[in-house]
């Protein structure tokens, strides 16, 4: 049950997602920080399951996160344990100790080794995390698997967020359809630099742990790792993709294997579109932005350039009262210490040119943009005029909403 209004944004439903097979779901309502909803859901997958992540990386990461890095050595996971309402973050050896009592627990519920279980925490950061509620919890969610689908699972691990967060797509390997689903939490605290953001994802593919791990870390460079609300690293962020090989697809070679070219593309396609879906239920949002970049001296210093736009919060302020101010755009560039020639900058919102060669068009007319930015999506497209580099990232507007959420959220 979310707290917060439904976003503007938000899809009108969650999507049909059917079942992943080697996969399974319960949830509960623990009690751990909210009362009337779940927050505690256990997933359990077949033996055999391979396993990828990538993680904040922010300096002071929670105690779940780093457990996690340690047990991807292994490659396999046969469990998953997610909490809401604490981040297990900032909590010292009593953090790591919860994390090892929660681990231990699932490993013997779910009857395998520990380093096989894997968990995540969102929440309050620095609050010492209950674990005993969690690991009481654990039998009946062991007794319950299967009586959640993806949509409970995904209510479960929402905090802020005002709405569950779901994608599926299918694929073909060596002649055999595959699916993949994904669920998603995230609404504030987003900036991932691998937001707070869970995602989790999972496929009845057969996938060695080293293949699956190169695809992910490439397709999250594309969605996750190109979208912002507010500019704020998590000290929780997750995101992992298991696959429980039961559809019996011939097993890639490796990551530029044409065997595993249409699940690139799937899996590259589900990511965006679970990314896309957290910026549009950004903390307050009611304008979802995509930014470009183009001419820049690489795609890297691009997208530098394209997040220093999307996390001004002049640009973001500006675009929430719908006021076609691009000379804040010209600042986000100039700040962003990056290469831009001042004198070829080039601007365009909703399709309208409104700056070339360093200054506004002549003949400018400002109805058509001031048209555009009472609209929900917002296009901008910037080119800095000095090479060939290019990126895209995503944002939403900065509005009171943020403000009254984040003052009012450990309460």
């Amino acid at each position: 049950m979310a707290k917060y209004e439904k976003s503007p944004l938000a899809p009108e439903r969650f999507p049909t997602l059917g079942g992943i097979a080697g996969v399974k779901f319960s949830t509960v309502q623990a009690g751990i920080k909210y009362k009337g909803r779940t927050d505690l859901m256990l997933a359990e997958f077949a033996p055999g399951t391979t396993v990828a992540g990538v993680f904040t990386k922010s300096l002071t990461a929670s105690a779940p996160v780093l457990k996690c890095r340690e047990h991807l050595t292994g490659g396999s996971a046969r469990a998953l344990v997610v909490n809401s309402g604490n981040s297990n973050a900032f909590t010292g050896r009593r953090g790591e100790e919860s994390v090892d009592h929660i681990l231990t627990a699932a490993a013997d519920a779910v009857g395998c080794e520990v380093g096989e279980v894997f968990s995540a925490s969102t929440g309050v950061i620095g609050e010492p995390l209950p674990h005993d509620i969690v690991t009481a919890a654990l039998p009946g969610l062991k007794a319950q698997l299967g009586s959640a689908d993806w949509e409970a699972a995904a209510n479960a691990i929402m905090t802020t967020d005002t709405y569950p967060k779901g994608a599926t797509r299918t694929a073909e390997i060596g002649g055999v359809t595959v699916t993949i689903n994904g669920m998603a939490k995230g609404s504030g605290m987003i900036a991932p630099d691998m937001a707070t953001m869970l995602s989790f994802v999972a496929t009845d593919a057969v996938i060695p742990s080293a293949v699956l791990q190169a695809l992910l870390s490439d397709g999250t460079d594309k969605s996750f790792n190109a979208i912002t609300v507010d500019s704020d690293t998590s000290t929780s962020d997750t995101l992992m993709v298991f696959a429980t090989g039961q559809a019996g697809n011939p097993s890639p070679a490796s990551p530029t294997d044409p065997l595993i070219a249409d699940f690139k593309r799937a899996l590259d396609d589900l990511l965006l579109d679970l990314a896309h879906q957290v910026v549009r239920d950004g903390e307050g949002a009611t304008k979802f932005v995509e930014i470009t970049v183009t001419g820049a001296d690489g795609d890297l210093a691009a997208k530098r350039i394209a997040l220093s736009i999307a996390n001004s919060p002049l640009v973001k302020t500006a675009i929430a009262g719908e006021d076609a101010n691009w000379g804040r755009i010209v600042m986000a560039v100039g700040k962003a210490g990056e290469k831009a020639n001042r004198d070829k900058l080039g601007i365009v919102i909703g399709g309208v040119q409104v700056t070339h060669d360093g200054m506004r068009v002549e003949g400018y007319d400002e109805a058509p943009v001031a048209a555009h930015m009472k609209g929900q999506n917002i296009i901008i497209t910037v080119d800095v005029g000095v090479g060939i580099g290019q990126a895209t990232v995503w944002t939403c507007d900065l509005t009171h909403g943020y403000i009254a959420i984040n003052a009012d959220y450990r309460s």
